[in-house]
């Protein structure tokens, strides 16, 4: 394998780890274990490694991407005797992250804006936006989106990469009417943009009071934790900067911020086990998928 993948290299220059298994084929872990081993090949990772949380993981922390996703994804390969022009590819594949990243992120305000604007009526005060706020999380915030087709999980559709992770946290006193339209509005968009071919990005969603997130705070089940992961994580879109705030510093007074902390530092440390037993074996595991 190691053979097969320095002379790819040689003829076609510094390749993904995607590029090396469009042309020799699919068998990613034993491509990645020749490249990692091999003294003639050198890697370049790009971008960062973040906190996943994973009901299949013990302790639920692991990183994002996985080991396979970074290699396909997020690694260049390269001869180690070609260090310039590794350098460059991993410097174009970066970029293109970067721009896959902004263009989402660009696509979420508007979308937000749109939503915001018709639940609103433009208007402020008890109707108003300053009566919730919209955040985004998910790959995006790391500057990590990716725009490589896959199928969207309910239906199945092919989506162009990343989804846009969006949550409306209202205030408790909002009126109900106006959570119903945020709902509803954000629904609509969900469906226009994953069946408009011009579009087919994926939208997940969802709308919930301050008290919601408090209740979640308290980490009662899987599902709360990832909400508080979430929050967390994200950034502010649009809307009241003085309850995106308040919901930050819940997560801190609460302790949920530190223990994200601690979750990432195990998760960490959990990936450079898996990649040192994936170096020396020839057994896959959960980590590398």
């Amino acid at each position: 394998m190691e053979e097969r993948i320095a002379s790819l290299l040689a003829t076609a220059g510094p390749l993904t780890g995607t590029e090396i298994c469009d042309a020799l084929g699919d068998a990613s872990f034993a491509q990645w274990q020749a490249c990692v081993r091999s003294p003639r090949l050198a890697l370049r990772r790009v971008g960062r490694r973040y906190l996943r949380l994973d009901t299949k993981v013990e302790g639920y922390a692991r990183l994002s991407p996985s080991i396979l996703r970074e290699f396909l994804t997020y690694t260049v390969v390269g001869l180690a005797r070609d260090e310039a022009a590794l350098d460059r590819r991993a410097a174009e594949v970066e970029a293109h992250i970067r721009a896959v990243s902004r263009d989402k992120l660009q696509l979420a305000r508007e979308v937000v804006s749109d939503i915001a604007a018709r639940a609103t009526g433009g208007s402020s005060g008890a109707a108003g936006v300053d009566r919730f706020c919209v955040v985004l999380a998910g790959d995006v915030v790391y500057d990590m989106a990716h725009d490589v087709p896959r199928p969207e999980r309910s239906t199945g559709t092919l989506v162009q990469g990343s989804d846009l992770d969006l949550v409306f946290l209202v205030d408790d006193a909002a009126p109900d009417e106006m959570v119903a339209r945020l709902d509803r509005l954000t629904y609509e968009k969900k469906v226009q943009y994953l069946a408009n071919p011009a579009f087919r990005e994926e939208i997940d969603y969802v709308v919930k009071s301050f008290g919601r997130l408090r209740e979640q705070a308290q980490r009662g089940d899987f599902k709360a934790m990832v909400a508080c992961k979430i929050f967390d994580e994200a950034v502010m879109l649009l809307g009241s900067e003085a309850l995106f705030a308040a919901g930050k510093e819940l997560l801190r007074e609460r302790g949920v911020t530190e223990w994200l902390r601690g979750l990432e530092a195990a998760a960490i440390r959990s990936r450079e086990k898996a990649e040192q037993l994936l170096f020396y074996t020839e057994l896959e595991s959960e980590e590398f998928e």
